[in-house]
């Protein structure tokens, strides 16, 4: 029995230790990722499109915060000290990380949305468990979307299926499934968090 509970606890040390070290080159403490902020035109038609065609729902609303004579906003921020933060809405999306609706006014507010190939150009993914249904309902919805739904055979990410769509504002938005896994999953030391099994 001691030989077991030595072995056991020995066992546990070096788990420990491997675990210490992992987070050890990285932010101390970072367990995930929480959110994505994303800047919107208006925010009643940005809640309405994540909530009727997306699928995610509002879970609270915050705001206003502006400084009108202080430097607040430059120094949290890093925005014109002028700016205003008029709405804040945080929206929860299924399994996945939740997505935060901001409703700026600012004097150098810039209104082009960047395109995917542009430095600082982004977009946001949402798993979907049937990527055909998906594109369906999003074309009754009168959805914008780009050809598709294109499935990848070959390389690492063999057996994902995507599709992008695009808010009515613009946004770069990606649909994606990979039902019987990707390819690289089989050698991988590290695999990537899915949402479509939410125990993972």
């Amino acid at each position: 029995m001691r030989k077991y509970l030595a072995a056991a606890a020995s066992t546990l040390v070096v788990a420990l230790a491997a675990l210490s070290s992992a987070h050890a080159d990285g932010m101390p403490g970072m367990r995930g990722h929480d959110h994505t902020g994303v800047t919107v035109p208006d925010m009643d038609q940005a809640v309405k499109f994540f909530t009727e065609i997306v699928g995610c729902k509002k879970a609270m609303s915050f705001g206003p915060f502006s400084d009108p004579k202080g430097t607040f906003m430059k120094d949290v921020l890093d925005v014109n000290p002028r700016a205003v933060i008029s709405q804040i809405t945080m929206m929860r999306c299924g399994y996945g990380s939740n997505i935060e609706l901001f409703s700026y006014q600012s004097p150098d507010q810039k209104v082009v949305q960047p395109k995917n190939s542009d430095v600082g150009g982004y977009h946001i993914a949402f798993y979907v468990d049937d990527i055909r249904a998906a594109d369906a309902f999003l074309k009754a919805h009168k959805v914008w979307t780009h050809f598709g739904p294109v499935p990848i055979k070959e390389g690492p990410a063999a057996g994902q299926i995507i599709l992008y769509f695009k808010a009515p504002w613009g946004l770069q938005l990606e649909a994606i499934s990979y039902p019987d896994g990707m390819a690289y999953e089989k050698a991988a030391e590290t695999v990537l968090w899915s949402p479509k099994d939410p125990a993972k």
